[in-house]
């Protein structure tokens, strides 16, 4: 009997031995990631150096790459040996947190060769090819000195020509509407390197001789890339490439961007689903309003056409041209309120967000936008773009106006600051992960500021008939986004196909949908990224109401789901699980 009960205990002793073996060899192979992973991210910015910038990582602001063959092969080079690197790391052997950044780097790696290899928008997309905007961060920067940042700016210029005679090398039948574009973009940025860097000069403390070092490249700089437009107005393109993307490559890059479990197609018909029930939902409440904005006036028989007529009447409520950012401006703080009245999530106060006319540089996508500062830049400002409507007719600035009316407004407020992006993004550079944050992905950061606008309807702001009409209106431009870009880059949708879709199926104003039609055919995949995202969030969120029952916190969801970045929400899913089912 001691005989047995001594080799149990051997046994027991072994085994225990054994998982402490386990556990150590686990902690050893996760310490050893946490390695790879910083070695990672340092190589990735003396690849990237702007884009470290963009990261709040300045170390290397006065480097401007050239996309010459030569960086091209280096890009390959990187991504090669990284992946080879990556696969010494057993995923059984390392943390969840940190599987999700193995598969993330992965993800980001096989995104470069994809880009370089398949994509090539390099040789069709002139727009790529433009420093007004790194410029532009490094006069507007506050992380240093004003004499340290325009040194860096005198360095980063000795670059300029070379980087546009390889654009010039580089670009074979680019699509006439990237082409448009560059010239655009390019010319409404030279004034970085004339108002914007005289202003810098004369406010900083450096010798005249740098002073006059650095205008006299200015001026050579501004020649260059007016010389670029010059040059693209006259490329002899007889067969300029489709700017729609095709099947193949629209999967390819869907799946390397967007990062969910839904393959495009699958998303693209929970889309053309969800206008339709959309339609249903806006029906109803068009019906219910109609005596209050059309008393006496015959409804028609189309619900389509009942509904515009409803919405075309309540447009009519919207600010002025010279009002419009500052109405922008005034509701931040309704929203700040609200979200802490309801308890919805915590909003550092410390975090300053600056409501701006958008850049010049920036112009010709979108009409909004957030600009964020990176992990390394946590305390710099966040800016709120704001499209300018200086130069356009009083028939289109109208028209965009009632696009963007009273109630609109709130919800792009809502999506673009508080609780959206803004907040999102302030709590993605928290994440413990630098991976995360860094590596953002397009589809949780969209989805978050789509879900929010629904979650705060859903807690009664601003509660009516009338927001929740165009709340859904909204919503339909979503889920719009998403059936356009697939149907038009891989359906071969026409642009009077589109305009049916925008302006008669989503209730869109001409000016809002010409320019979602030019967004189109500037981008590939991005504009998928708002319904694929929202999707995924809200169906995470109803699974766990569920679950939970009673239990059920809507503020430790919200916090608990921004805790891990800007990571794939697949991957957020996944790793919330395993922590609630600890």
């Amino acid at each position: 009997m001691k005989k047995v009960l001594l080799s149990a205990l051997i046994l027991f002793f072994l085994a225990a031995c054994n998982k402490k073996e386990k556990a150590a060899e686990a902690t050893n192979f996760d310490a050893k990631f946490d390695n790879y992973k910083k070695e990672f991210v340092s190589h990735l910015w003396e690849v990237y150096p702007e884009w470290a910038s963009n990261q709040g990582y300045h170390k290397r602001d006065s480097v401007l790459v050239v996309t010459d063959s030569m960086y091209l092969k280096r890009q390959l080079d990187f991504a090669h040996s990284q992946l080879d690197s990556i696969q010494k790391y057993p995923l059984d052997n390392l943390s969840d947190a940190n599987i999700i950044d193995y598969y993330i780097i992965k993800n980001q790696l096989k995104g470069i060769v994809f880009n370089v290899d398949e994509l090539k928008s390099y040789q069709w997309n002139p727009s790529e090819y433009n420093v007004c905007g790194s410029f532009a961060e490094i006069l507007n920067g506050k992380y240093d000195t004003a004499e340290a940042r325009l040194h860096n700016f005198n360095l980063k210029m000795n670059g300029i020509t070379a980087y546009y005679e390889a654009a010039k090398k580089n670009i074979q039948n680019p699509t006439l509407e990237h082409t448009a574009l560059a010239i655009s973009q390019n010319l409404g940025g030279v004034s970085v390197f004339q108002k914007d860097l005289n202003y810098a000069l004369s406010k900083s403390k450096l010798a005249p001789t740098e002073k006059k070092e650095i205008q006299t490249k200015a001026k050579i700089a501004v020649s260059t890339i007016v010389a670029y437009t010059d040059w693209l107005k006259k490329l002899d393109n007889k067969t300029p490439r489709s700017f729609r993307l095709g099947a193949a490559l629209y999967k390819e890059k869907f799946e390397l961007e967007i990062q969910s479990n839904y393959k495009a197609d699958t998303i693209f018909k929970k889309a053309v689903a969800h206008k339709k029930e959309l339609h249903a939902k806006m029906f109803i409440l068009a019906d219910k309003l109609w005596d209050k904005y059309n008393k006496g006036d015959i409804k028609p028989i189309d619900s389509l056409s009942l509904i515009k007529t409803v919405i075309d009447k309540i447009s009519l409520q919207h600010t002025t041209l010279t009002k419009f950012q500052l109405a922008i401006e005034k509701q931040i703080p309704e929203l700040v309120t609200f979200v802490k009245e309801k308890d919805l999530l915590y909003i550092d106060p410390s975090k300053p967000l600056v409501v701006r006319k958008e850049p010049d540089y920036m112009a010709g996508v979108a009409g909004a936008s957030i600009s964020a500062p990176g992990p390394y830049d946590k305390n710099a400002n966040t800016y709120y773009n704001v499209g300018s409507l200086s130069g356009w007719s009083a028939q289109k600035s109208e028209s965009y106006l009632r696009e963007y009316n009273d109630y609109v407004l709130q919800i792009l407020n809502i999506h673009e600051a508080i609780p959206g992006h803004y907040t999102q993004l302030v709590y993605s550079n928290q994440s413990p992960s630098l991976i995360k944050s860094i590596l953002g992905n397009g589809a949780m950061i969209e989805g978050w500021a789509v879900y929010t606008e629904l979650m705060m309807l859903e807690n009664g702001y601003k509660n009516s008939d009338e927001m929740w009409l165009m709340y859904y209106k909204w919503n339909l431009r979503t889920t719009c986004n998403m059936i356009l870009d697939y149907s038009v880059h891989v359906k071969n949708m026409t642009q009077e196909e589109a305009m049916h879709l925008l302006v008669v199926e989503a209730f869109q104003q001409q000016a809002e949908a010409d320019g979602k039609w030019n967004r189109v055919s500037l981008s590939q995949v991005q504009l998928c990224s708002y319904f694929t995202g929202y999707t995924e969030i809200y169906e995470f969120r109803e699974m766990l109401k569920k679950e939970q029952g009673a239990n059920f916190n809507l503020k430790k969801f919200h916090e608990k789901f921004l805790s891990y970045g800007s990571a794939p929400v697949k991957y957020i899913k996944e790793l919330m699980m395993k922590d609630l089912k600890k």
